[in-house]
């Protein structure tokens, strides 16, 4: 029997940074970088994720066959000058705050990557373009013998979207749209601009578009870009300052569109919300022209999607419903961190041509690939921090967790492998009653420390999501990358539009009989939960289901504004002790807060005043 061959993929030193390991063509772990350090979207060398990797693999640096890097760093940095050039001098500020990174380390990856694998790699790096790196990421999981496949995203090293199809084992791009003419970068000047923080607010911006009216869309089609039927565009740089300058917007888009951007932490105006709605419409538009054109290039019938704008779940349920495409798989990891794990593949399918099996469903493996913990390692964290807990078999725990999400209380859960990617999938997930009608605003400002307005997510059996939401029966959303409304017949005669409410009042309205996580447009970010890929949660909802009638829970990722989701029993009992959560469970042990000793619970100013939510 042969040695299994190892290949090793990383990503980082611009936003997200994370690894990935692949043996054999089977994805072994894949982690980003921000779960181990706890600084959110950690853009650094990866280098906890690497050791992670390493360890769930069971082997040392020597034992990799290859690294793969997610792209081209000197064709990225030769953008970066060109860039620079030709609108010199009035970039030179941004061109001075980015030069020194880049001449101590991103011009010097192969040894910055020998130091990071303790100079044990004796193969060769490989440098993947960045949107071949996405695209692998896309296809080569998917469960599709072919299929097309479309990446969208900020930038690479100058593509900014590309267009291909992926078969057996080879992906092909054929088609781009190249650097300063950017959908992700269009999206993420609405961010700035409505006070949000670029390349983590986006999904804000996409949270809040529903309050408000797409009253500034053709305002954006006329004056900010050139359109064209196929989906791609050209943007009007005069209104923008991303090429030359520190900010993304400039003073010709902020008189188009009546005054300076919004104050981080002021109050969300009736402005902001039309231009959420209106940046929203647009940004539809244009991933559907780009899916109809490549539908016609390719003559497919299934699409993959990756790129930071397949995050865009609102865009990707308008694919699902209006086609195209018969099939649609989108990469969970769709951001820079699944580069890692396209590159890892690219390597192992179409570089060493090994040949690729789909599986029926996929091979992501339901996304768990971040580290589990056992429960020795989790007695001895309580054990040392002196907390209060309970241990339970399985079906007792079922039992607990059942009857006080029932009661409306607020569980924090820690079970199995953390997921790869920005969704927590139910093992690092803040668990609530989708029946309540306080929860969405309690579990925002008391536990989460956000933004009243932003929506939470249900999870939701599959074989009960048809039930709830406009999905056929077959369609799947495991990794909560689709937007499906909630059915008529769940819905509740108390339409705040109706009413004349507008804004953050059509909070007001209740909207269906699961309005903790119906949105004020009937909405919903729909994670189906199967027993083949989430067998433990699937589960716990089942047995929800068993006790109240209700298939549906809320999901949210088990953290605080500001931090990145917990990985560790440490990070989830910190967070547990600092917020208004009820109770913590982490694998057969149960935690209820009205049982923890005083000295422990943390003072919550401080903890907001650590990650600045005050």
């Amino acid at each position: 029997m042969s040695n299994p061959v190892f290949v090793l993929g990383i990503s980082g030193f611009y936003h997200d940074a994370a690894a990935a390991l692949v043996r054999d063509g089977e994805i072994v772990a894949a982690a980003q970088e921000e779960r181990f350090t706890r600084v959110k979207h950690d853009p650094g060398f990866p280098q906890l994720a690497i050791d992670y990797c390493l360890r769930e693999g069971g082997i040392e640096p020597g034992d990799l066959d290859a690294v793969a890097f997610y792209e081209k760093p000197l064709t990225k940095f030769e953008r970066l000058l060109e860039t620079y050039l030709s609108f010199a001098p009035s970039g030179f500020a941004s061109f001075r705050q980015a030069l020194p990174i880049w001449l101590r380390q991103k011009l010097h990856l192969p040894r910055v990557m020998d130091r990071g694998l303790r100079g044990g790699f004796k193969g060769r790096y490989v440098f993947p373009e960045h949107h071949e790196s996405h695209a692998a990421s896309a296809f080569f999981p998917s469960p599709f013998e072919e299929a097309a496949i479309l990446t969208i995203d900020g930038v690479g090293e100058w593509a900014t979207a590309a267009l291909g199809f992926g078969r057996g084992n080879r992906v092909e791009l054929t088609h781009e749209l190249r650097f300063p003419h950017s959908l992700g970068l269009l999206y993420s000047a609405f961010t700035y601009y409505t006070g949000f923080k670029v390349n983590s607010g986006e999904y804000k911006l996409m949270g809040l578009a529903p309050y408000g009216e797409p009253r500034y869309a053709e305002l954006i089609l006329e004056k900010l870009l050139d359109l064209k039927e196929d989906g791609s565009f050209r943007l009007d740089l005069q209104y923008f300052n991303y090429c030359q300058g520190l900010t993304m917007t400039s003073e010709l888009f902020h008189r188009l569109f009546g005054g300076p951007p919004r104050q981080p932490e002021s109050p969300v105006t009736d402005r902001d919300m039309d231009l959420a709605a209106s940046i929203q419409v647009v940004t539809e538009e244009i991933v559907s022209r780009m899916a109809r054109h490549l539908h016609g290039l390719t003559g497919m019938k299934n699409l993959c999607l990756a790129g930071g704008v397949a995050l865009n779940c609102v865009a990707n349920g308008r694919l699902r419903r209006e086609g195209p495409f018969e099939g649609l798989w989108i990469q969970p990891a769709a951001g820079d961190a699944g580069g890692a794990l396209g590159a890892a593949l690219l390597v192992w399918h179409q570089l060493m041509g090994r040949e690729r099996r789909p599986r029926s469903c996929d091979s992501m493996q339901g996304a768990l690939l971040g580290p589990a913990f056992d429960d020795a390692q989790i007695k001895a964290v309580l054990d040392r921090a002196g907390a209060c807990y309970h241990q339970y078999d399985d079906e007792t725990m079922l039992e607990q967790v059942v009857s006080l999400l029932a009661s409306e209380k607020v569980v924090g859960r820690l079970q199995g492998r953390m997921e790869f990617g920005p969704r927590a999938l139910g093992s690092r997930s803040i668990l609530g009653d989708a029946r309540s009608t306080r929860m969405q605003s309690v579990m925002n400002l008391k536990i989460k420390f956000r933004e009243s307005f932003r929506p939470f997510a249900p999870s939701v059996l599959q074989e009960h999501a048809h039930e709830y939401f406009s999905m056929d029966p077959e369609v799947e959303s495991p990794y909560m990358l689709l937007v499906a409304d909630v059915r008529p017949d769940k819905r509740v005669n108390d339409d705040g539009r109706r009413a004349g409410l507008r804004g953050m009042e059509l909070l007001k309205a209740k909207r269906s009989v699961v309005p903790a996580i119906t949105h004020v447009d009937y909405s919903a970010r729909v994670q189906t939960v199967e027993r083949d890929r989430h067998a433990s949660y699937h589960r716990l909802i089942s047995r929800f289901h068993e006790a109240t009638g209700c298939p549906v829970v809320i999901n949210t990722s088990f953290n605080v504004r500001g931090e990145p989701i917990v990985c560790s029993p440490e990070d989830a009992l910190n967070c547990f002790l600092n917020t208004g959560m009820d109770a913590l469970v982490m694998e057969h042990f149960l935690l209820l807060k009205a049982e923890q000793p005083a000295s422990l619970l943390g003072n919550q100013e401080e903890y907001l005043k650590a990650f600045k939510l005050d």
